[in-house]
């Protein structure tokens, strides 16, 4: 999914990796470590061996979209000597219990629809007909979530029990919690426009709030937009992120 945005970013020069969390793409996928405090360690350890390398990396710039964008506020308040800002793509700002007061309503209304009956061929034809004006390389990027089974339907690599796992976290997480404990930057960029979920009914009100109380705060809408800007919009988000080093405010 991350493709083309890191593509676009290398173009200026920036060094990119893209991490498959557990239970994701080619990563691991143990049945236990669906919470945000296991996930963090994750990915510290991948700092960590990043840092280790030969011209090593030394606290770069951390994005993650939509539920990557409030882990990686959890990391920057856990693990801040690690990092030198981070960058919430449509994430960051979400507050599932403004708009959910039960779990039960939170399950019900943002489940994954299970998609296992279709062949690939009609999985690419169903996201390319809801997804038009997405590049080739995103619909790519969107397949790459999914294996094939041996009847030849398509299976997510993150299972629909996993992913509920990831949405109760969220849910109970509220990002506003950490905004005031942040001590790197953050940027927050929202989508705004097509493409809205539940939560962004009051999505001008979260980031406010996130702006309010972030020590270091700022934010670029990307409007109209889908949810998944990185997929969607490689080149434009690539520019905002580079424009935001370039100007200091992500060094």
């Amino acid at each position: 999914m991350w493709s083309g945005t890191a593509r676009e970013l290398a173009a200026r020069g920036h060094r990119t990796v893209a991490v498959d969390l557990r239970g994701h793409g080619r990563s691991d996928k143990p049945d236990w470590g669906y919470d945000f405090p296991t996930m963090v360690e994750d990915l510290h350890l991948v700092l960590d061996a990043l840092a280790a390398q030969d011209g090593g990396w030394r606290r770069p710039v951390v994005a993650g979209q939509s539920m990557g964008g409030n882990l990686v506020l959890e990391l920057a308040v856990t693990h801040p000597e690690a990092l030198a800002a981070v960058v919430g793509v449509d994430g960051g700002m979400i507050e599932l219990r403004e708009n959910f007061a039960e779990w039960s309503d939170c399950e019900r209304e943002l489940a994954p629809p299970d998609l296992t009956d279709r062949t690939p061929d009609e999985l690419r034809a169903m996201l390319r007909a809801g997804s038009p004006d997405w590049p080739d390389e995103g619909i790519d990027g969107m397949m790459a979530c999914f294996g094939v089974s041996a009847d030849g339907t398509v299976a997510p690599h993150l299972t629909r029990a996993r992913h509920l796992l990831l949405q109760r976290e969220l849910w109970e997480r509220p990002p506003s919690r950490l905004f005031a404990k942040l001590a790197v930057p953050v940027l927050l960029l929202p989508a705004d426009g097509k493409g809205a979920v539940a939560f962004s009914t009051d999505k001008r009100r979260d980031v406010q709030r996130a702006l309010d109380a972030l020590p270091r705060g700022r934010a670029h809408w990307f409007s109209p937009s889908d949810h998944d800007i990185h997929a969607q919009q490689p080149a434009a988000l690539a520019e905002v992120l580079h424009d935001a080093i370039a100007d200091g405010f992500l060094a």
